[in-house]
């Protein structure tokens, strides 16, 4: 071999190798929202409680079991002997659809007799069942405060009425959301509780390669330093009487599904979603191997290695609040 075939042949490896390196150092694309995961005592009530109350939904068949079928997303059951769990709390707080014409599903959801979760106002034991049917949040939050509450009394602030949200009690005790004014019917998110909602931010853009929702968070992004941010005060409208904490808040979302994060109500350390209502979240994925790689090399929980999943692949990883997520490989 001449001294300039030995040189072009150089040349031609190292580009080949700086080729392949720098498609190993390209990021994994982020996942997409594959399932919610749910623990049922009659998985057919359920499917039958949705297909009545969100009517873009339908029943179908996933691995040869009853599942629910959204415009996006599927909701797969699990049947279970006895009631799922709802407590302790867990990562996994209440998921739901964003509607056409919130004002009209609320008609029909009245009618058809479908159980209403009560929003409380912060106003002694006044409740509505849309949240604009009392005041409208302060200082770009969807809440007030108790000061703001007084503020919002002594200036005779009216609620706005229209499109809001409001809360439907399923069958196995969960809470599903339905919101706003939008062009169709569909599966828009999953609310969730964080330890530290920001850290939680700071996990998924590491870990899971996901883009942060806008006008979550803090207006600086959060860094390692001070994602650990103390509870705001709480405010009104909340599922709870005492009101709830809306603040620190974060959250991402895969596929256009937002997963929405809110610090964790109590004290109490949240426990592992297995085994309750809410089991866990299933994300879609093209490279199963590649992503079980990434996250074993940075030290993220795996809770189950590979395994089959319908006429595909799965393995399990835990989240940043004991939350189980599941990586489904879609080809």
């Amino acid at each position: 071999m001449t001294r300039q075939a030995r040189i072009l042949l150089s040349a031609s490896l190292f580009t080949a190798l700086a080729h392949f390196a720098g498609a190993q150092e390209a990021p994994l694309p982020p996942p997409g929202f594959h399932h919610l995961h749910l623990n049922s005592v009659d998985p057919e009530a359920s499917i039958a409680f949705y297909t009545k109350n969100f009517k873009t939904t339908q029943r179908a068949m996933f691995d040869g079991k009853p599942a629910l079928k959204a415009l996006n997303v599927w909701l797969l059951f699990n049947k279970v002997s006895s009631p799922p769990a709802l407590q302790p709390q867990t990562a996994i707080w209440h998921y739901g659809w964003n509607v056409p014409d919130e004002r009209a599903y609320y008609a029909n959801y009245k009618a058809m007799g479908t159980k209403l979760l009560p929003l409380w106002t912060g106003d002694g034991d006044n409740y509505v069942y849309v949240s604009s049917d009392t005041w409208p949040g302060a200082g770009g939050t969807l809440g007030r405060t108790r000061a703001q509450l007084d503020e919002a009394k002594a200036q005779g602030i009216k609620p706005r009425g229209g499109a809001g949200f409001g809360y439907l009690g399923g069958p196995d005790g969960e809470m599903i959301e339905f919101a706003g004014n939008t062009s169709t019917e569909y599966f828009n998110h999953v609310h969730m509780y964080q330890d530290d909602p920001l850290c939680a931010v700071l996990w998924y853009q590491k870990h899971l390669n996901a883009p942060v929702r806008a006008g979550r968070g803090n207006a600086t992004p959060p860094t390692e330093a001070n994602c650990k941010v103390a509870r705001a005060e709480k405010s009104w409208p909340s599922l709870e009487k005492d009101g709830m904490y809306r603040a620190p808040g974060g959250g991402v979302s895969f596929g256009g599904v937002a997963m929405n994060w809110y610090v964790r109500p109590g004290d109490t350390p949240l426990v592992s979603t297995l085994g309750h209502q809410a089991d866990h979240i299933g994300l879609s994925v093209q490279n199963l191997d590649a992503w079980l790689a990434k996250l074993k090399a940075e030290g993220v929980t795996i809770l189950k290695e590979p395994y089959k999943f319908a006429d595909t692949r799965a393995f399990m990883i835990e989240g940043p609040s004991k939350e189980a997520l599941e990586l489904v490989e879609i080809k």
